[in-house]
């Protein structure tokens, strides 16, 4: 190597960051780089990229999981290079797996917890497609065994995530999506029976309803299936969708009957990285015994290094997220979740009565008996200069995230706003959105808006 040569080498090493020739121009964005780059170089790019995200802590918005133990990252790092799907290669992560899943059907009273199926997966909207796909399954080998035709399978469910439009579209089934109406906004055991007929595969209440928070009547609809199964001899199954409730109500609300205490109820998906304090990319699905989970849909593959059975949509995926669900397990126990959610329970409903306190807000939720937090809308008879998309926008300078958004049909016209109390929301934190939201009413009577954000011109919140 030529001295001069060796002097360029040296000033590259020495040369500050931003100083340098590689971060002196603008980096490719669109077309894939020529030339390599110092991975400090390059992560300082990616870095600094990133910063002009919002803070995920203040992510009102966000049902997932933004706070996580040292411990459980360390778990996380530690298992990044795991592919759980090869269960050979890795046996104790599939065994982690494995107890998970009963730990899961335990806590959710299955008859036979050592007797259940059930998986992991990226998260609740691919576990809840896995239990729809189930339930269409179970439904076509009956019809079939009746000679009856499988070609108008339909579902009945409430306003729900769009996770169950994409497990309609995708699988072909009908979606009987019960549409809000003023006094109603869940699904209820009387709207359930109006739609069902010998072709519903299944009905879906969410425990958890994303656009207001509250829990649909598990209990009330099986018991409204049970009379029509009396009156008309269908055999109607449940699937819950609990990605929030499941790992709430048996916390939290444990009189409340969702779970497979209710004999209808067949499967039930959840997510792991929402309540269940799991960092981001963890689901479940547990069906109540292994006879409710078709077998032609299980594949079992052997090029892993043994013969091991899958039923998932996805495949590849690393094997921390079911670490760090094992060690909240561990590390929380009942005591340990109970303990947690009660105290975002308590930070919803105070939330809640500070709002209602600012005076032009109406409560739709005050934070019991549901998801933690709270749900409220305009006032109809307030005197404001400013509707909730421009409320959020002004939250939204001082770093909040607290989404505004239209409900769903047949209630379009009512805009609500939502704070979400998750782990990691202290009561301070609290404290200090409601402190910027009495500043944000302050500023809007010192300068009334002249043009109000419509719904389509908000960034609003989307599902």
């Amino acid at each position: 190597m030529a001295l001069t040569q060796r002097d360029d080498v040296r000033d590259e090493l020495l040369e500050d960051v931003y100083a340098s020739t590689d971060l002196s121009v603008s980096v490719p964005k669109y077309r894939f780089p020529k030339s390599e780059r110092s991975a400090e170089h390059a992560y300082a790019i990616v870095h600094d990229e990133l910063m002009l995200d919002g803070n995920s802590r203040m992510n009102l918005a966000t049902f997932c999981q933004t706070w996580s133990e040292p411990e459980a990252q360390r778990l996380l790092a530690e298992c990044w290079d795991k592919n759980m799907i090869d269960k050979d290669e890795y046996p104790q992560t599939a065994e982690l797996e494995r107890r998970c899943v009963h730990m899961l059907a335990d806590l959710w009273n299955s008859p036979q917890s050592d007797n259940t199926v059930g998986c992991s997966t990226t998260g609740s909207s691919e576990a809840a497609m896995l239990g729809g796909l189930a339930m269409k399954w179970r439904w076509r080998a009956r019809q079939k065994a009746a000679g009856k035709p499988t070609d108008k399978p339909n579902m009945i469910c409430g306003p729900v995530q769009v996770c169950w439009h994409k497990c309609a579209r995708y699988f072909d089934v009908e979606l009987r999506e019960v549409p809000m109406e003023e006094g109603r906004l869940i699904l209820n055991g009387k709207e359930v029976i109006k739609r069902c007929d010998e072709n519903t595969i299944g009905v879906v209440p969410t425990l958890g309803v994303t656009f207001v928070m509250t829990y649909e009547p598990v209990e009330e609809i099986c018991k409204a299936l049970d009379k029509l199964q009396a009156d008309k001899g269908w055999d109607i199954p449940v699937h819950v969708d609990g990605a929030s409730g499941g790992f709430l109500a048996p916390f939290i609300h444990p009189d409340v009957k969702w779970d497979f205490r209710l004999d209808r109820v067949k499967s039930i998906n959840t997510s792991g990285h929402k309540f269940g304090l799991t960092p981001l990319g963890c689901g479940w699905v547990v069906w109540r015994d292994r006879q409710e989970l078709p077998e032609d849909l299980v594949f079992m593959v052997n090029y892993l290094g043994g013969d091991m059975p899958t039923f998932a949509l996805n495949f590849s995926r690393p094997g921390g997220q079911i670490a760090c669900q094992y060690y909240n397990f561990l590390r929380l126990g009942h005591d340990g979740y109970r303990k947690t959610q009660e105290a975002c329970a308590e930070t919803g409903q105070w939330m809640a009565k500070e709002v209602a306190k600012m005076g032009p807000f109406e409560i739709l939720y005050d934070g019991v008996g549901g998801i933690p937090g709270a749900c409220w809308t305009l006032k109809p008879s307030a005197k404001v200069t400013f509707n909730l998309y421009d409320y959020a926008d002004r939250l939204r300078s001082r770093g909040w995230l607290v989404p505004a958004y239209s409900l769903p049909p047949d209630q379009e016209d009512v805009v609500v706003q939502r704070v979400l109390i998750r782990h990691g929301v202290s009561r301070d934190l609290a404290r200090l959105l409601v402190g910027d939201m009495k500043a944000a009413l302050e500023h809007f009577e010192k300068h009334p808006v002249s043009k109000s954000l419509s719904s389509s011109e908000a960034s609003g919140f989307h599902h």
